[in-house]
């Protein structure tokens, strides 16, 4: 690889019995394909020790940058705070619980670098994904797939993959436009990035669900709010032409 630097951003909420050590499986395998990187780890308003963990993080490596604030805001604003904060030529987004292996970003920077596309998405319906995974997020998945195709003609599969890698020219050219605070900050950004013309790769994940029950931290009035968001982003893109 060449090295052109990659930021990697963590969001964390409520992460404080893992996000140190996580960090750390993080460096690991960013070691193996780049020498040039971040990792730019965003307290979300934590209630526990998260922001102590990362501050612990940021004292022993030197790769890694925090972004904290008092409330807690939102997955969402969490990464456009971290986004903001970024200094690279390549931006991933990785969930900080690390269900989705790190070692994954290695190609889809290859993908980036090769100019096969400005934004690879890991997607859990691609034929070659290995997944644990609860069949009701299955469900909820496919269903929220079925959606967007029907509103947005998306030529992707799965938008809310918590594994991402952006040129950042690109992702920057439409941060600013992003407004959803919640879970369909995913489909906004990459429904701004459609209307700029971006071309958006689909690549397999691996996936090992760790949440001790089958929805994780989504509830139920979360996914009401993804719902609801989804529209509101649906009325700005095609009513508004507000990402235009």
């Amino acid at each position: 690889m060449n090295q052109r630097m990659l930021s990697v951003v963590m969001p964390a909420y409520n992460e404080a019995e893992n996000i140190y050590s996580n960090i750390g499986k993080v460096i690991h395998a960013l070691d193996d394909f780049t020498e040039n990187y971040e990792i730019i780890a965003v307290n979300d308003g934590s209630t526990d020790q998260t922001k102590r963990e990362i501050m612990k993080a940021v004292r022993d490596y030197d790769q890694v940058k925090i972004v904290s604030y008092k409330k807690n805001r939102g997955k969402g604003n969490a990464i456009k705070e971290g986004v903001k904060a970024s200094s690279g030529t390549y931006i991933a987004f990785l969930d900080a619980d690390l269900d989705l292996p790190p070692e994954q970003l290695g190609a889809y920077l290859k993908c980036l670098e090769n100019d096969k596309a400005d934004v690879v998405i890991g997607s859990k319906m691609h034929k070659d994904s290995q997944l644990n995974y609860p069949f009701v997020r299955k469900v909820i998945s496919f269903c929220y797939y079925c959606m967007l195709k029907v509103l947005f003609q998306l030529n992707v599969h799965d938008t809310q993959t918590g594994i991402k890698m952006f040129k950042a020219d690109a992702l920057k050219s439409v941060i600013d436009k992003v407004k959803t605070k919640g879970f369909a900050y995913d489909i906004e950004i990459l429904v701004a990035l459609n209307c700029k013309k971006y071309r958006i790769l689909e690549m397999p994940v691996k996936l090992n669900f760790s949440r001790e029950n089958g929805m994780g931290r989504i509830k139920m009035t979360d996914i009401f709010a993804v719902f609801k968001d989804t529209w509101v982003i649906f009325f700005r893109a095609r009513l508004k032409n507000y990402y235009k």
